[in-house]
């Protein structure tokens, strides 16, 4: 039972930074936009996070991972919101870029021996009485409190996505941006803006990585999370409720080596590990069902 606690504890907290990036992606994909970007915006958040978390508070840091994504999305909605360049290529570009300049900037402000640096870490906060519940109590209410922000944040993108004018002016812009002009909805303010809210909480899943769990900067430590983010958010339709549920499974795969380790079994971890990525591509290809991506999602739709 012990080793089946710590499993979940783990779903939660491999979840939790794959679940602010696909939330953002969810958002930005409904707009029409899908942001490859992302994985570079989820290493510039890292990176930034461990530079503003360096002053002492672990909120600061997440401040500087949060502004760190925008600045790297802002440079992918430029050149695809702006001008309409390929969204996969731009996309790719940035995240390449990204990972080369954090890289750099990492040794040319730490060091070659840069690896060996450590900040604090948000420590586990315990919701009183919650986390008592058997089984789920501490893999649910034992987490960082930026764990507790994504409970909130879940239901909030959804409430405002199909509860708001602005949430439907977004869906509409990704569906059909023909009508939301003629509807009088500004589609480029609308995809920059939901573009950036991507970014933003790309920055913070990767200061959850540096500041909730890891406590140092390593190059590349993104490992691909924002390509699974965004087959996290086919997985999960496009819906922010599903998107979560998605995070949670992908989580899941990669705490089970922790499961198997304390089970005994024999298989090299690195077998474990690669759980992940074979979800991302049975999710890509379709395994989880038919689904129904936005109508104009990669799309240009010339606004004028």
């Amino acid at each position: 039972m012990i080793a089946f606690e710590t499993f979940l504890e783990g779903t939660i907290r491999t979840a939790t930074p794959l679940a602010f990036a696909a939330l953002g992606e969810t958002v930005a994909e409904r707009s029409g936009v899908i942001n490859i970007g992302l994985e570079g915006a989820i290493i510039a958040g890292a990176f930034g996070g461990f530079v503003a978390a360096g002053s002492g508070s672990v909120w600061i840091g997440f401040v500087g991972a949060a502004i760190a994504g925008t600045l790297i999305s802002t440079l992918f909605a430029f050149f695809t919101v702006r001008i309409r360049a390929d969204q996969i290529i731009a996309g790719t570009a940035v995240s390449l870029l990204s990972l080369g300049l954090t890289a750099t900037m990492y040794r040319q402000v730490y060091g070659a021996a840069g690896a060996a640096l450590s900040i604090p870490t948000m420590g586990v906060t315990e919701v009183p009485g919650l986390s008592s519940i058997p089984v789920i109590g501490r893999a649910l209410f034992a987490q960082p409190s930026i764990t507790y922000l994504l409970y909130l944040l879940v239901p909030a993108v959804w409430w405002w996505m199909y509860h708001t004018h602005t949430g439907l002016g977004l869906r509409a812009t990704g569906e059909d941006p023909r009508a939301a002009t003629a509807a009088g909805i500004s589609t480029r303010k609308v995809q920059t803006a939901a573009v950036l809210f991507g970014g933003t909480l790309g920055g913070i899943a990767g200061g959850v990585l540096v500041i909730a769990q890891a406590g140092s900067f390593a190059e590349g430590m993104s490992a691909g999370r924002g390509f699974i983010a965004v087959a996290i958010v086919v997985l999960g339709r496009w819906h922010p409720l599903g998107v979560a549920a998605a995070a949670v499974v992908f989580g899941a795969a990669s705490a089970l080596q922790y499961l198997f380790q304390a089970m005994g079994w024999l298989l090299p971890y690195q077998a474990f590990l690669a759980l992940p990525y074979v979800l991302t591509l049975l999710g890509l290809a379709g395994i989880a069902g038919k689904t129904s991506a936005p109508a104009s999602l990669g799309k240009w739709h010339d606004q004028s």
